[in-house]
């Protein structure tokens, strides 16, 4: 039997959860919140579904109930406030810090082999915090914002190449910022095809530059964060994890010196399976690419030292 708990039943986390039990990725999925009532409406209004969906998966919900989340294999925190129009991810730094860090302790408690799946903003900076406050192996702390960047990356693509989303291979690597993210242009195809010898600079360049902003041109559009793709990502970060599908997925991740970095939770491509990070793939960068990468870690490695301001780490 295996066990998810999601924490946040916000929309987030509910697409996360919906997800999860529609493709049947864990016999059971708890979602948690601390407003009264919401995680146990939405898991009751998911599970009648699935006779007309046909999953079998057992949602439940919980009012800040720690104990029923007990033994799950992987946990997805998407605990916090999110972004309003203007507003950047790391602006979020103060509230969420605290909120992801009590969330995070108290999940332990009761499952304290769980792997966890952080996607509260910003980010890159709640991973490394999950990180250095539990003391946790570096393979079970995962941030997921590349996965969500990157599936990003490969719907602008598609758009500008006109062909199916699914075809269309990108990868973005970097901090989970609408400055600090590196979608590898170079390295994209189309069924095998470097999309460069398709699209023109130019083409690409927009291309990029879209990506980047992805999350900020929908929290403009719908007045807060985007959820759809975020939760769906989620459940795909989950998935290759429970079922150990062995996925090459961008990831947040603690660094060691791998890409020229240490003491840092930032997007580079992972091998996920049944571990967690089996292991961190080190692309061969070009000296613009390694260069963007260093700003992207600086911005980063700034964010990090908020946490000390506000009291977190």
């Amino acid at each position: 039997m295996s066990k998810v708990t999601v924490v946040g039943a916000g929309n987030v986390g509910a697409t996360c959860a919906n997800v999860l039990a529609f493709n049947e990725v864990a016999d059971e999925v708890v979602m948690l919140d601390v407003k009264e009532g919401v995680s146990e409406g939405k898991a009751m209004d998911m599970m009648q579904t699935a006779q007309l969906l046909g999953f079998d998966t057992v949602i439940t919900g919980c009012t800040n109930d720690y104990e029923k989340t007990a033994n799950s294999d992987v946990v997805v925190i998407t605990s916090g406030i999110p972004r309003k129009p203007g507003m950047t991810r790391e602006e979020l730094i103060g509230v969420n810090a605290g909120i992801v860090k009590s969330v995070a302790e108290n999940i332990l408690k009761y499952s304290p082999n769980a792997i966890l799946v952080v996607i509260s903003n910003p980010m890159d900076t709640m991973t490394y915090l999950a990180l250095k406050s539990l003391g946790l192996p570096k393979n079970r702390i995962i941030g997921m914002g590349g996965a969500l960047d990157s599936s990003r990356f490969k719907y602008f693509l598609s758009q500008a190449l006109g062909c199916n989303a699914n075809e269309v291979e990108g990868m973005v690597i970097g901090g989970h910022g609408d400055t600090t993210m590196i979608p590898l242009a170079r390295l994209a195809t189309y069924k095998g095809q470097p999309v460069s010898t398709l699209l023109s600079e130019e083409k690409l360049n927009e291309v990029v530059a879209a990506t980047m902003v992805g999350g900020a041109t929908l929290t403009k559009l719908l007045g807060t964060s985007a959820w759809y793709a975020p939760g769906a990502a989620g459940a795909y970060v989950v998935e290759s994890i429970l079922h150990n599908q062995k996925k090459m997925i961008p990831c947040s991740v603690y660094l060691e010196g791998e890409y020229g970095e240490s003491d840092i939770c930032i997007g580079v491509p992972v091998i996920l399976g049944k571990n967690g990070i089996e292991k961190i793939v080190e692309l061969e960068l070009t000296e613009d690419e390694k260069a963007k990468f260093a700003a992207s870690a600086a911005a980063v490695h700034k964010t990090n030292a908020a946490l000390k301001e506000v009291g977190a780490l």
